[in-house]
């Protein structure tokens, strides 16, 4: 299938979800996260979720890597550039939902994207060879180009694997691992 093909349909499975389903399906993701072999790095980029889009609830991962004593950044997106700012979560970080209901911090102690050592990364679809679809504005992929190489990326899913993303390029950033409720996949 094609991206867009893709996308609408995993858009409309995700909003066949009901919201304890989501929950459920949500935590089981984040035991799956606790079995990979992660856990000596030290910067986790994690996206936070869009309620309103029935995206995976990231707070179960949230509060693992905070028992790991791990650097947690959140992103700001700049709907004009299409580019992400990152920052440090803290006690102190205050949150603001922008005009697509994106939780973002208001400010905080920016992080370089260098700094980086594994990026969580939402998606809709993905398929066999760890390329993605994501909502199509290519805010991940430009992080993503900008990360070291040896940057882990995942992907999160609520759905398995798609056999082949037709017009996937070689432009796109492949993911290392996703994880589903029931299943990592490596690539």
């Amino acid at each position: 299938m094609f991206k867009s093909e893709l996308r609408k349909k995993h858009k409309e499975l995700r909003q066949k979800l009901t919201p304890k389903k989501v929950e459920e399906l949500s935590l089981a993701i984040a035991n799956q996260v606790i079995l990979l072999d992660i856990w000596d790095k030290t910067y986790f980029h994690l996206f936070l979720t869009i309620a309103e889009q029935n995206e995976i609830n990231t707070e179960f991962i949230l509060h693992i890597l905070s028992g790991k004593d791990k650097e947690i950044v959140v992103s700001k997106s700049d709907f004009k550039t299409f580019v992400m700012t990152h920052y440090l979560l803290t006690d102190n970080t205050k949150f603001q939902k922008n005009a697509y209901n994106i939780p973002e911090p208001v400010d905080g102690l920016e992080v370089p994207v260098s700094k980086m050592d594994i990026v969580f990364v939402p998606l809709l679809a993905f398929d066999i060879k760890g390329n993605r679809v994501g909502y199509g504005k290519g805010f991940y992929d430009k992080f993503l180009s900008e990360c070291k190489p040896e940057t882990i990326k995942i992907g999160l899913s609520f759905f398995d694997v798609e056999e082949t993303i037709e017009d996937a390029s070689i432009k796109d950033i492949q993911l290392d691992y996703c994880v589903t409720p029931n299943r990592i996949y490596k690539f």
